[in-house]
């Protein structure tokens, strides 16, 4: 489809469709009904997703995420799908209970094509807003069992498993991506596919498998995508603010962007980047994006601990799970990474909180970064090298690094 027709099609956000209606291709039916995506909380603007991450986005720090401003779109943790598997019942609450009032997609992680189509006449029976197939995990764990990001190495399988799962969900299926597994050899090839089973929204985090979390992400290949696909495409990767995310989108005409990271640091940023689109010029008199303090930091280090907290889970289990997220938190806190380093050595609840305290409290009224320090990194020596997609293995060492 040629650029100008892609852009007319985002251009009537948020009802997308898979396909232009009447489109005919040798290689995909016409669609006589096209999909429609969920409407985005503002119409018309670029949508905003929270990226699934693992023992992360379960139901609490969603529903802690929507106090602060949800996304147009939240994404469960990947359900394992294996011979043996059935739905994660704490995942499922994502689904059963969730009160945000913003559609919830539920992802998979898998590559026998049968127990994928078992998980899914399971999963259909629960209300979500569609079915997400993972292709991008980069953990070593997980792509060794040729699972999330290990299938971009074979696009013959993945071809299988999109052809199945496309004839067995009657509403949205999507793909979230990364470029490719070690090289982009297989980029163009998987978007034809995206293309040839009527994929209905593709996410794509602009590096590969290999390059993990580190280095430049790829822009220029988001927006190839953009140009060769048919359906909506969300970009992925370093996207650290809202105006980096509005930067994004007019690069590579994307109908929106998905946060991960950075929304753990900054719960208010899908607020902001709505604020954001809503002045692309920044006219003169516009009203300014919304911009917490270290006080306002504060209290969502408080929500978020107790939403977490449940009464089984020891208090010194609670105060390292926080952690993890602190060490996100931190890298917009002061320059030189003195709250980390401190937070980290915390081992209960009056500890963790007095290192708050300290540095959030002692001036309450000071603007919160929205952009991380430089040379304040969550994890100093190897930056997102999640093991199993999780934040379980972030070290907790200082944060400072050259």
């Amino acid at each position: 489809m040629p650029a100008t027709q892609t852009g007319a099609i985002l251009a009537r956000m948020p009802i997308v469709t898979a396909m232009p209606p009447g489109f005919n291709s040798p290689i995909l039916p016409r669609t006589p009904e096209p999909r429609r995506l969920p409407a985005a909380l503002v119409p018309g603007m670029p949508l905003t997703a929270l990226a699934p991450m693992q023992d992360v986005t379960d139901l609490a720090f969603m529903q802690v995420i929507a106090r602060y401003g949800p996304p147009d779109y939240f994404f469960t943790e990947f359900f394992r799908v294996h011979a043996q598997s059935r739905p994660e019942k704490h995942i499922l609450r994502s689904l059963t209970e969730n009160a945000t009032g913003r559609p919830v997609f539920a992802q998979l992680i898998g590559e026998s094509v049968p127990d994928l189509l078992r998980t899914v006449r399971e999963l259909l029976a629960y209300p979500l807003a569609g079915i997400d197939l993972n292709l991008g995990c980069p953990a070593p764990k997980i792509y060794r069992k040729h699972v999330g990001g290990g299938l971009l190495r074979e696009p013959a399988r993945i071809d299988e498993i999109l052809g199945a799962l496309r004839a067995t969900v009657p509403g949205l299926l999507t793909v979230k991506m990364r470029v490719g597994f070690d090289d982009t050899s297989n980029f163009d090839r998987i978007l034809d596919l995206i293309n040839r089973h009527g994929i209905d929204l593709l996410t794509v985090h602009g590096r590969t498998v290999k390059e993990m979390y580190r280095g430049e992400v790829h822009y220029d290949l988001i927006a190839r995508a953009v140009q060769q696909v048919w359906c909506p495409v969300l970009a992925n990767g370093n996207i650290t603010s809202a105006d980096r995310a509005a930067g994004i989108v007019a690069q590579t005409r994307v109908a929106g962007v998905m946060m991960g990271r950075h929304a753990i640091r900054n719960p208010w940023i899908f607020r902001q980047c709505r604020e954001r689109f809503a002045q692309p010029d920044a006219a003169a008199g516009a009203p300014e994006m919304f911009q917490p303090t270290l006080e306002d930091v504060r209290e969502y280090i408080t929500h978020l601990y107790r939403a977490t907290a449940t009464p089984a889970v020891p208090e010194r289990t609670q105060v390292a799970r926080m952690k993890k997220y602190l060490n996100f938190v931190g890298q917009s806190v002061d320059a030189d990474g003195s709250f980390l380093h401190e937070m980290r050595r915390a081992q209960t609840e009056v500890e963790l909180f007095s290192v708050c305290d300290r540095h959030l409290l002692s001036d309450p009224a000071r603007r919160y970064s929205l952009e991380p320090f430089p040379g304040v990194v969550a994890r100093p020596n190897r930056e997102g090298a999640f093991e199993t997609c999780s934040l379980d293995t972030t070290p907790v060492r200082p944060a400072v690094c050259s």
